[in-house]
């Protein structure tokens, strides 16, 4: 099997209309102490929060943003609470990918009616500031789907939550949106899952990489991405292959306990100075030998960028059809080897670095051989 790509379909065959990624929500263990990491390290304020004090009772939960991007961290307040038998089977982890839609009601009747599992029926939600209409289906592993219409609402979030700012100064990075979000699933499930996207949801394959474009010596994995019909959201599925080692995505899974998210890529419009400055606030990222950019601009012909900022900050870079992107993972952010991230700039460039993939791996290989995991 060779890589494949699929031309974008148009969002009028949609039944599920999608405007974009509404916010991302992780269950934690402590979720002020991770608003606080996520606030200094990568440069998101504060906006909104919900607990005690606003009527929750069994939570709190933190709202960040920057730019069009807004990540919830929420904390069960006891031990007998869904989110602490979360946090305890996978440790910090996304819980909730969440769709912003014009018709919540609809998007669930949709889906459901084409086999997905309820998590909860449409309901609406109202405070001073309008009303919000969610509800929520199952995918891979413990993550669930929320769609959020909230058209009529000029809140800080959703009801519940009040308008709160941090009390210290928070500066950017320069972060923009969610450019893809990767789910990884148990050997055999890969294609089970895509066929959930395209069936149930309108998704449409978009790529197929199989053991040969993702493999090093020692380890491989199978790849595919699904994307809605606007093409705003995009879900790369993978699924370990046989290697002679345990590969990346089976460390994921034995530490994270299932499938689950494994990264998640954001954009910037300035890679270079995104990540110099999370360098500077102590955000760490995988390491590429230097000798990765003695034939960069042989591999991938010109581009706008200094090559020497790019070794030096141990940016990768790839080309397609399309134009170029430029792109770096952080380590796992978690103590477990789970979530982390990818920063990325596309000039042009609608893949995902396949050209990378090599020297990717071998790096995170790096990473598992160090934590006695490979």
């Amino acid at each position: 099997m060779t890589t494949s790509m699929k031309p974008e379909h148009s969002e009028k065959t949609d039944f599920l209309p999608i405007k974009g990624t509404d916010h991302v929500e992780f269950y934690v263990g402590n979720a002020k102490q991770a608003a606080y990491f996520y606030q200094t390290a990568f440069g998101f304020k504060l906006i909104a929060y919900a607990g005690p004090e606003t009527g929750v009772k069994d939570r709190a939960s933190y709202v960040l943003q920057q730019d069009k991007l807004r990540f919830v961290f929420t904390t069960a307040l006891g031990a007998n609470n869904p989110i602490s038998e979360h946090v305890k089977k996978h440790g910090d982890g996304v819980k909730v990918l969440a769709l912003w839609v014009d018709d919540a009601t609809s998007a669930f009747q949709e889906t459901v009616k084409r086999g997905a599992k309820a998590v909860h029926e449409p309901k609406t939600i109202e405070d001073e500031h309008g009303k919000v209409v969610t509800s929520s289906i199952a995918t891979y592993g413990d993550t669930i789907h929320t769609f959020i219409e909230r058209r009529d609402y000029l809140g800080p979030f959703l009801p519940t939550y009040e308008a709160r700012t941090s009390l210290m100064e928070v500066k950017p990075v320069g972060l923009k949106y969610v450019d893809h979000c990767v789910g990884n699933v148990e050997l055999g499930e890969m294609n089970k899952w895509v066929k959930f996207y395209e069936d149930v949801m309108g998704f449409k394959l978009l790529l197929t990489f199989d053991d040969k474009d993702i493999s090093t010596d020692y380890t491989a994995l199978m790849s595919k991405v699904v994307s809605n019909g606007n093409g705003y959201i995009k879900f790369p599925i993978n699924e370990p292959a046989e290697g002679k080692k345990k590969s990346q995505i089976e460390e994921y899974l034995d530490f994270y306990n299932g499938s689950g998210v494994q990264h998640i890529a954001l954009t910037t419009d300035d890679i270079i100075g995104t990540v110099s400055e999370l360098r500077k606030r102590g955000v760490e990222f995988l390491h590429v030998p230097s000798n990765y950019y003695d034939d960069l601009l042989d591999r991938v012909g010109e581009i706008d960028e200094d090559l020497q900022p790019l070794k030096d900050l141990n940016i990768l870079v790839d080309r397609d059809d399309e134009g170029y992107l430029l792109q770096i993972f952080t380590k796992p952010v978690e103590d477990r080897p789970t979530l982390f991230y990818e920063i990325i700039q596309r000039k042009g460039a609608k893949s995902f670095g396949k050209g990378n993939f090599k020297a990717l791996f071998e790096a995170i290989e790096r990473e598992q051989a160090r934590r006695g995991n490979l």
